[in-house]
């Protein structure tokens, strides 16, 4: 069994471990693509090569490109949601391989979402 100091060291370890990782996600720019089989069923596999793809071109090391579950608006499929820091998220959808680039240029590079393409555009029409 380990003394209390033991514990509160490993405790005090662990917490300075999630907080490190915690900084690191808040100056990375996150790229998440709806991959249940709603997503997947309308497309959603080549938007997310596309974005791989697109990224990796261009050399960015600070996005990361994930993928999620049902995010629960399959009629608005394939979802992306794209994570700036300091920023609230920006939700587009029924992507398209071709929206991609104008996507990471407008919104990942230059700080101004592509307001046609997201759910609030979607919504109003």
């Amino acid at each position: 069994m380990k003394s209390l100091a033991e514990l509160e060291a490993i405790r005090q370890k662990t917490l300075n471990r999630i907080n490190l990782r915690k900084e690191d996600e808040d100056q990375n720019i996150r790229v998440v693509v709806g991959m249940a089989t709603c997503g997947i069923a309308a497309g959603a596999r080549p938007v997310m090569l596309a974005f791989m793809e697109e990224i990796e071109k261009r050399g960015m090391r600070n996005v990361t490109v994930s993928q999620t579950g049902c995010i629960g608006m399959c009629r608005l499929e394939p979802m992306v949601d794209v994570y700036m820091p300091g920023q609230e998220k920006v939700t587009y959808v029924h992507m398209k391989p071709e929206m991609v680039g104008r996507i990471v240029a407008e919104h990942i590079v230059n700080g101004r979402p592509v307001q046609e393409y997201t759910i609030g555009a979607a919504q109003d029409a």
